[in-house]
């Protein structure tokens, strides 16, 4: 199987794309809905505390949604649900309410299904999350998994240090992560994972007391040469800021965890499933030790930033063995990424647009309705001693010439140097007269001469791949840390 890597909704995806019983491990790191106030839960019927709360409401409301999803499990859509999942799910309407709390239940209780559907019988599931939500999750597992002769294995704890602590709390340093399996065959390797033994074990584990005739008697025991057998509490460190790992994304989650579970729950050649895929950790430690892989994620800058990690780490002919799903290849799908209605989605285009533009070097601006007229940034190498700002703008609508002098202004506010201008539309004749009135830039390190403003179509991007071709400063500067290090390598001969 190629590797298959899908830009959407993950319920659309598992749903229409993944078959039944194909999938030998699967595991997500969905959102936590960590900011919320769980305090007001049982009396959330009045205003929400929108400024703890923001991150959850800008993804969890109830809305058509959750609404329609409420529907399916309440009425058993299409005998998908078990008759435990539809009691527990209309149940806890009446104790939460039709809140974002349930809407976020109803979201995980719809691909929670899925997940069970496409597992293989000798599948393992693991869910992780924090104490936020855990407690309702693991009655929705529950629901799904045990009712069709699946087990609750493991509630692991990971375990971690580094960050604030609360000056009246206990400091919060865990996350839960639950384990089902499908029945009662699975795959647990744990000559895999076993870790070393600490000191302190190691001098106490060196004799074992038995009982001989009513005295003990100390013989010598032979530990397991490749360590102790993990406990359900793992001490891991979490990507740090100065670790090598470190993407930027925000719940990036280390390597080594996701090498633990891989290892103990598939063996090479197994298919692993990750739902919420974010910045590729499952991805790159399935690549890293063959197991084939699927991923999804809903958006573009996630999926952008995944091909980009996995090309760093592997070459880029490891993209000759992925498969890429719902990503514009032409205008059709590109003018339907550009219109889709769904708030979710409402910058999604502006940053497939950017980013397939800059293949996928570009900074992304998260700012929603306030972004000052910049969808992206670039740090290129001018003439100046700190890198230059290269700005990008984009445009699915109507486009006109009063836009380009719009950006023209924003070139200042923002002291860049050159700037993009991005339209799915084609452009007026005065749009492209007004752009060459903006001048020409120079450097050194350009071989000819740059408008300073550029206009792109979408047509371009899909049909010509027209890129953009100007080497970045962090290029520049990876390029002379090379030199540094061969030079050094002569003189250590």
């Amino acid at each position: 199987m190629v590797n298959q890597l899908y830009y959407g909704d993950n319920l659309d995806v598992l749903r229409r794309y993944i078959k039944d019983e194909s999938v030998d491990l699967c595991y997500i790191d969905p959102p936590f809905n960590s900011k919320r106030n769980y305090n007001q839960i049982y009396n959330n019927i009045g205003s929400e505390d929108k400024a703890q709360a923001q991150a959850f409401i800008d993804t969890w409301e109830w809305d058509n949604r959750a609404m329609h999803g409420f529907e399916e499990i309440s009425t058993n859509y299409n005998g998908l649900f078990t008759e435990q999942a539809v009691y527990l799910i209309t149940g806890l309407e009446n104790v939460l309410g039709k809140g974002s709390l349930l809407a976020y239940l109803v979201s995980m209780t719809l691909r929670i299904t899925e997940i069970h559907r496409i597992l293989k019988s000798t599948g393992s599931f693991y869910l992780h999350c924090d104490p936020t939500a855990s407690h309702y999750l693991k009655l929705v597992l529950d629901a799904v998994f045990c009712p069709h002769g699946g087990n609750f294995l493991n509630e692991i704890i990971w375990c971690y240090r580094g960050g604030g602590v609360p000056r009246k709390d206990f400091a919060r340093k865990h996350d839960i992560i639950f384990r089902y399996s499908k029945s009662n065959i699975y795959s647990f390797n744990v000559n895999d994972i076993r870790i070393p033994y600490s000191e302190d074990s190691e001098q106490r584990l060196k004799y074992k007391a038995r009982s001989f005739r009513g005295k003990k008697v100390y013989d010598n025991y032979q530990q397991n040469q490749n360590g102790k057998h993990p406990e359900d509490w793992w001490e891991i460190q979490p990507v740090m800021p100065s670790s090598k790992e470190r993407l930027g994304y925000p719940t990036q989650k280390p390597e080594a965890l996701l090498e633990r579970i891989i290892k103990a729950s598939s063996n090479e050649g197994d298919i692993v499933l990750d739902a919420y895929c974010g910045c590729g950790t499952t991805v790159a430690v399935c690549e890293n030790f063959n197991r084939k892989w699927i991923g999804i994620d809903i958006t573009y800058q996630s999926i952008s930033l995944i091909l980009k990690r996995l090309e760093d780490s592997f070459g880029k002919d490891v993209s000759q063995n992925i498969k890429l799903h719902g990503i514009p290849k032409d205008m059709e799908s590109a003018t339907a990424l550009a219109n889709k209605a769904d708030d979710r989605t409402r910058k999604e285009f502006e940053k497939w647009a950017v980013l397939t533009y800059t293949n996928n070097r570009a900074l992304i601006n998260q700012k929603k309705g306030a972004d000052k007229g910049v969808d992206g940034v670039v740090l290129f190498q001018g003439d100046q001693q700190t890198p230059e700002k290269m700005i990008f703008q984009v445009k699915s609508g109507k486009v006109k010439s009063g836009d380009i002098r719009d950006l023209i202004g924003t070139m200042t506010l923002q002291n860049a140097s050159l700037a993009i201008f991005i339209t799915l539309q084609e452009p007026t004749k005065e749009m492209l007269t007004t752009a060459k009135s903006a001048g020409f830039y120079r450097s050194q390190y350009i071989t000819e001469s740059y408008d300073k403003i550029q206009i792109v179509t979408v047509k371009d991007i899909v049909e010509k791949r027209q890129r953009l071709n100007i080497r970045l400063s962090y290029e520049v500067l990876k390029s002379a840390e090379k030199q540094i290090n061969f030079k050094q390598g002569e003189f250590d001969l």
